[in-house]
């Protein structure tokens, strides 16, 4: 059997999405011979190697489980996937992800035999009418330049950038950082029309407060890449977050050393900026109650929690990231 592409996917814990991702693939419009599955399970996971057991006895398209040996979050394992895998092309989507019909075939059809390319996909995020604040966040893949849940590189694309950055633990920039590699070693990245769903997944209230420790990545990142950091991540630091920070404390310090005029002028002005920070997140958004209740509280947390992970982030990767 000749194997043209290898078809990624890390997954942990979640078996239910990880069945709906592969009804997907082994469905492709495609040479069932001409590709391969690979899904790479970020540690050991005993309900998933439960359910991978009916789907490695596929023999069209072959079907192959790994395990690594601890959990190092799915760059290791999107590492240990490509490094093992049999085609020249190799295709990346997530367990949360449902591919088109026709994806490996728009991929296929875009390559050249280019030894040095990459390709991107298109991602589609439904949503409801009045969306949430996770929703909209989540939103943000549609027009992300290059998303692992949506790509394809040749193998020696990877072996010549190292493919991704272990460090990155977390899913979170990891695909930024092979995207910047890309770039700066001049390996073309070419978007062809394939399409990933992405369905939002339910999250518990308040995930917003725990999306902050994201922002320790976002320091190994821009440590990386300072300049591809601020020209297509972001181009400022969240100064908003630092004013309501310091205006917080400062407020708290003149109230305890009994300057009340200057501390209630403070406590003012963190109350306008966490105003204005909740209004924008609500814009466009839910009326529900409940949701509302969620921006608000979540609103006078997040410049606390955002800054620590920063300034954690720039301690741990020993880079002036704020």
């Amino acid at each position: 059997m000749q194997v043209n592409i290898s078809v990624v996917i890390p997954t942990y814990r979640r078996p239910q999405l990880l069945v709906r991702c592969l009804n997907a693939l082994v469905c492709q419009h495609f040479d069932k011979n001409a590709y391969e599955i690979i899904v790479v399970s970020d540690g050991p996971d005993e309900s998933t190697a439960g359910v991978m057991k009916q789907w490695t006895d596929t023999v069209i398209p072959v079907i192959r489980y790994i395990a690594t040996p601890s959990k190092k979050g799915p760059a290791a394992s999107r590492n240990a996937g490509w490094m093992n895998a049999r085609g020249d092309l190799i295709a990346f989507t997530d367990d949360d992800c449902i591919p088109s019909a026709n994806w490996l075939l728009s991929m296929r059809k875009a390559y050249k035999c280019e030894e040095l390319t990459a390709f991107t996909g298109r991602v589609v995020v439904p949503r409801s009418e009045s969306p949430t604040d996770y929703e909209l966040n989540t939103a943000n893949l549609e027009t992300a330049e290059f998303v692992t849940a949506n790509c394809i590189l040749t193998k020696k694309a990877l072996q010549q950038t190292g493919g991704f950055d272990e460090r990155f633990s977390m899913a979170w920039r990891e695909d930024s950082d092979l995207h910047f590699k890309l770039l700066q070693e001049n390996i073309p990245i070419c978007p062809v029309p394939a399409v990933v769903t992405h369905p939002v997944r339910k999250a518990p209230w308040g995930v917003s407060i725990r999306d902050q420790k994201k922002g320790i990545y976002n320091a190994l990142l821009y440590k990386k890449y300072p300049g591809l950091y601020r020209q297509r991540i972001k181009p400022h630091p969240s100064w908003n977050y630092y004013a309501m920070v310091l205006a917080f404390i400062a407020s708290l310090l003149c109230f305890g050393s009994g300057t009340y005029a200057p501390a209630t002028m403070l406590l003012v002005c963190w109350l306008v900026l966490l105003i204005l920070f909740t209004e924008k997140r609500l814009a466009g958004t839910s009326r529900a109650g409940n949701h509302i209740a969620e921006m608000i509280v979540t609103s006078m947390i997040i410049p606390f929690a955002s800054v620590f992970w920063q300034l954690y982030g720039s301690l741990k990767f020993r880079v002036l990231f704020i």
